[in-house]
């Protein structure tokens, strides 16, 4: 089973960064986890957010925020949509569903007409 995360938004903030004080380099990204195997692929409704520097390449941690920097964050969570929840069955659980059923189907008929 793969579990991975997916980049569904990417917002640039104009606030200080905390690191190196530069106001061009933050960067908002909301990423939404997205479980697949071989039968199945699945989009829960699990959600992170993070912020990123792109001018000294730093992780911006919670702890590290302004006040600024919360008011931001709370704001484009709320106007944040996530993908729809959802899950697709794949072509191999076509085939094994239809093969089961047709093998039931089968062994109903055979009983029946015996």
């Amino acid at each position: 089973m793969d579990e991975n995360l997916i980049t569904v938004k990417e917002v640039s903030l104009n606030n200080n960064c905390p690191e190196c004080y530069g106001k061009e380099g933050l960067i908002l990204t909301f990423k939404q986890k997205v479980i697949q195997n071989q039968f199945y692929k699945s989009i829960t409704l699990d959600i992170t957010h993070s912020i990123h520097c792109k001018t000294c390449n730093n992780a911006i941690y919670p702890v590290q925020w302004t006040d600024d920097i919360e008011r931001i964050v709370e704001y484009q969570q709320k106007s944040f949509t996530p993908m729809t929840p959802s899950t697709y069955i794949k072509k191999t659980s076509w085939i094994i569903i239809a093969s089961v059923s047709l093998i039931a189907i089968t062994i109903i008929l055979l009983v029946t007409l015996m």
